[in-house]
Order: C-alpha cells, then sequence, then structure tokens
C-alpha cells in the first residue's frame, strides 16, 4: 500500500463549481475547478478513506463526525436555490473516526464525536469535484476553537500514521481569506507577499517548516491575508501530518484579484 500524501486545498467561495458566477468574470473558478477534477489521479493510488479538516468547523475539543452516511451542510448563504439542492452521498465512516480518536489519545490530545454533523461545503464543494462518484467513504476533523497552529501541527502529527493506511488527510481551506480583499480587489499586493512566504515556509526543512507555521502571523500581510486564521489552520494539520516528507506548492491561481495556492507534503 503506497503511503498517501497530505494536501492543502482551496475550497472556492461557497457553490462556485456549481453556478453561474457573477461576482467577476464567469470563468473566475474555471482553473481551479480543472485543478480539483485532475487531483484523483494525482494520487499514488485510490484512498481508502478521506479525513478532511475543514476552516468552517470548529469546536472546543478536535471533533469527529462519526455518521455512516452524513448529510450536506448548506452553511453559505444567498446564493442560487439550486446550490442548496446539491448531493454529494459519500459514506461515512465510523471505524475511521474511532481510529481518529484512538490516534488523538495517544498523543495526548482530548477528543469527541458527533453523530448529527453533516459536511460543511468546504467539503463537499471541493470533493464533488475532485471525487464525483463519492464513492470513497469520508471523515470530517474539527478544528479547534483555540486557533493554535502548534496544536493544530500536533494534531497533524498524532494523525500520520493514516497515511500508510491508504487515508488522504486533506485541510481544506484557502491561502488568502480577506473577504474586503476579495470584493475590493486592494488584497492583491497582500496575498502575493502571503503567498510566496507560504511557498518557502512549505518547502523548508520539517524542524524549520514547523516553525514557521508556528509564527505565522509574523509572516508578511500575514493579517492582511487572514484577519482571522480558520482558513489556514488547516494546513497546519496537513503540515504535521506531512511529518519529515518534503513540502511544495502544487498549484497557484489568481483569482477575485488575489493569489491562492494549494500545497502537498509528500
Amino acid at each position: 500500500m503506497a503511503r498517501m500524501p497530505t494536501l492543502f486545498i482551496p475550497h472556492g467561495g461557497g457553490p462556485c463549481f456549481f453556478m453561474d458566477w457573477t461576482m467577476g468574470p464567469a470563468d473566475t473558478w474555471e482553473r481551479m475547478r480543472g485543478w480539483l477534477e485532475g487531483l484523483a489521479a494525482s494520487l499514488p493510488e485510490e484512498p481508502k478513506a478521506i479525513l478532511v479538516v475543514s476552516g468552517h468547523w470548529e469546536s472546543d475539543v478536535p471533533t469527529v463526525m462519526t455518521s455512516a452516511a452524513p448529510p450536506l451542510y448548506f452553511d453559505y448563504y444567498g446564493f442560487p436555490k439550486h446550490t442548496y439542492e446539491l448531493t454529494w452521498p459519500a459514506p461515512g465512516s465510523p471505524a475511521l473516526a474511532e481510529r481518529v480518536r484512538g490516534l488523538l489519545q495517544g498523543a495526548g490530545i482530548s477528543s469527541k464525536s458527533d453523530e448529527a454533523r453533516g459536511f460543511d461545503h468546504g467539503v463537499f464543494v471541493p470533493l464533488k469535484v475532485a471525487f464525483p462518484d463519492a464513492a470513497i467513504p469520508t471523515v470530517q476533523l474539527s478544528l479547534q476553537s483555540t486557533l493554535d497552529p502548534a496544536q493544530h501541527l500536533a494534531i497533524g502529527r498524532a494523525l500520520a500514521p493514516l497515511r500508510d493506511e491508504g487515508v488522504l488527510i486533506v485541510g481544506s481551506g484557502m491561502s488568502y481569506h480577506n473577504m474586503r480583499g476579495f470584493m475590493s480587489g486592494g488584497g492583491r499586493a497582500a496575498s502575493e507577499k502571503f503567498d510566496a512566504w507560504l511557498a518557502d515556509a512549505v518547502e523548508r526543512a520539517p524542524v524549520e517548516r514547523e516553525a514557521a507555521l508556528v509564527g505565522w502571523a509574523a509572516a508578511p500581510a500575514a493579517r492582511e491575508s487572514h484577519p482571522r486564521e480558520e482558513h489556514l489552520l488547516p494546513l497546519m494539520v496537513a503540515a504535521g501530518a506531512g511529518a519529515g516528507d518534503p513540502g511544495k506548492r502544487i498549484f497557484r491561481d489568481d483569482v477575485m484579484g488575489v493569489f491562492v495556492s494549494a500545497v502537498q507534503f509528500g
């Protein structure tokens, strides 16, 4: 069984891949969509399961979705009616959820389970593009609401053994997430500075990489790019799970006037 890489991917804006986009050029999200469509083919083999950490779910402790048939949680607002009727019926995996909690416990990290939670749009929007058959068991794990980067790196490190068990670990967020910058077009310079720092940081040796990510708020244009860091923290989990493997930027897009990137470890 091949070791799975870990990924930090952009999930776009709301249900952007499944509607006529009117907040900019009609093809705003086409390049990102095309990249996501090729994601599965870039993996060493088909994952046995997928574990996703999205920037749209926070809890006091890491919380694992345990439903065998998770619903969709349409946590976006003001979009066309049909985008609230999307489907992506991927099965859950109570067994993987239990394994996740066991690994966290083994690392001294408290966790809890949630049987009612559905996949939020940070999960189903990009994965509906990347894995349209919805056949691979998928589990979502929350962020911890403290948003402590070191803690999320530790969560990732605890989960690293899953990579040798055929599990694809995906952090779903955005490398730039300042809504005012998107809407005004004023975020371009900030996003370019932060994106350059990010690309350099993830390619450093693992110890230096983790130090850089823990100190991300000191990076150029950090707070201009992330006034609140919930969309960056999934990267920390992916990096932690990347362990000693090298990191690299695997996709970069110029979208809504800013630069956004995807990263792979391993």
